[in-house]
C-alpha cells in the first residue's frame, strides 16, 4: 500500500484551526472620556440623561438666562430666569436709541480689518518659518514667542505713543492694526506646516511652479483646518479687545461694542435690561462665528493627534 501524502496546511487552515475571540468593537460615539460605553441599560440611559442634562445646564445655562432676560423686565441682576415673564422688545429699542448698532459696526469693522491683515500675516510668517531656512530662524521664532508673554498692560503706554507718531489715534485703523500680528497664530500655521511632507514642494518645483505657486496651490489648501483654529481664536481675541480701542477711541462714536458696554453699565439712566440686551449682542457674533468654523477647528485640533 502507497501512504496517502496530505497536503500541507495552508494559512486558512491554520487560523481556523486556533480561533481567537475577536474583541467587541465600542462604537467611536458611545467610547468617551466618562466611559459612557460601560453604562448599559435603563440605569445606563438615566445616567446619561443626567449627565448630559447637567453639562447643558452648567455650559449653556447663562447663555440662555442672558437670552431669557434680553426680553424681559429686569430690575434685579439675581433673579435672572431662563423663561422669559413678560415678553418685551423694549430692552432692543432702548438699546438701539443709545447707538448700540453703531458700536456693532465699528466691532464688526475692527474685526473684519484685523482678522483678514493677521491671518495673511501668520500664513506668510509661518511658510517663511516652517519652510525656508535662513540665518537667526530659532531667535526670530524665539522672539516671536516672548510677544505672547507680555501681557497688554505692559504694551499700552509704549504702543500708545507709536499709535500717537503715526497718528493712528482717533482711528478705527488704529485699533486694526496692532492685531494685525498674533504669536499665537503665527505659531499654530508653523507648526502646521511643518507637517506638509516635503515631497509634494519638490515634486511642484520638478514641474516648474515658484514659491508663490507652491505656497498659494499647494500648502494653504492644506492648511484649512489650521486656518480654521487661528480664524476662530483671531476673530475672539479682537473682538474681546478692550484695551486697545480704550487707548485709540477718542470720541465715543468709535467705540467698540465691549468698551460700550463699560458706559452703558455705568450710565444710570440706562436699566439692567438694555445693558443685557447689548451684552446678548455682544456674545452672539463669537458664537456664530464658532458653529460657522467648528468643523474646520475640530479637524485643526486633531490633526496631529493620529499617525498613520
Amino acid at each position: 500500500m502507497t501512504a496517502v501524502e496530505t497536503p500541507p496546511a495552508t494559512v486558512r487552515d491554520k487560523r481556523a484551526a486556533v480561533r481567537v475571540p475577536r474583541r467587541r468593537r465600542v462604537s467611536a460615539r458611545t467610547e468617551t472620556a466618562l466611559g459612557f460605553s460601560a453604562w448599559r441599560g435603563p440605569a445606563g440611559m438615566v445616567s446619561r440623561i443626567f449627565v448630559y442634562g447637567l453639562l447643558v445646564f452648567v455650559f449653556a445655562g447663562p447663555l440662555l438666562a442672558l437670552l431669557s432676560s434680553s426680553f424681559s423686565h429686569v430690575t434685579d441682576p439675581s433673579k435672572l430666569t431662563l423663561i422669559p415673564t413678560d415678553f418685551t422688545l423694549d430692552n432692543f429699542r432702548r438699546a438701539i436709541d443709545r447707538d448700540v448698532l453703531g458700536y456693532l459696526l465699528n466691532s464688526f469693522i475692527v474685526v473684519g480689518g484685523g482678522l483678514l491683515l493677521q491671518v495673511f500675516v501668520s500664513v506668510s510668517a509661518s511658510y517663511a518659518l516652517a519652510r525656508k531656512k535662513f540665518p537667526f530662524l530659532r531667535l526670530i521664532f524665539l522672539l516671536i514667542l516672548s510677544t505672547m508673554m507680555l501681557p497688554e498692560e505692559i504694551l499700552a503706554i509704549p504702543l500708545s505713543i507709536v499709535l500717537a507718531d503715526v497718528n493712528l489715534i482717533g482711528s478705527l485703523l488704529g485699533m486694526i492694526i496692532p492685531v494685525g500680528a498674533w504669536g499665537f497664530s503665527i505659531l499654530v500655521m508653523t507648526e502646521f506646516m511643518k507637517e506638509i511632507p516635503a515631497e509634494l514642494e519638490e515634486a511642484a518645483r520638478i514641474d516648474g511652479a515658484g514659491d508663490l505657486r507652491i505656497f498659494w496651490s499647494i500648502v494653504l489648501p492644506l492648511c484649512r483646518p489650521a486656518l480654521g483654529v487661528i480664524g476662530i481664536f483671531g476673530f475672539t481675541m479682537i473682538w474681546d479687545q478692550y484695551m486697545l480701542p480704550l487707548l485709540v477711541a477718542t470720541d465715543s462714536h468709535q467705540f467698540t461694542l465691549p468698551l460700550a458696554l463699560r458706559g452703558l453699565r455705568s450710565d444710570e439712566e440706562v436699566g439692567l435690561g438694555v445693558v443685557i440686551a447689548a451684552s446678548l449682542l455682544a456674545l452672539l457674533p463669537s458664537v456664530l462665528a464658532f458653529l460657522a468654523m467648528q468643523r474646520q477647528f475640530m479637524r485643526g485640533l486633531t490633526s496631529g493627534a493620529v499617525k498613520g
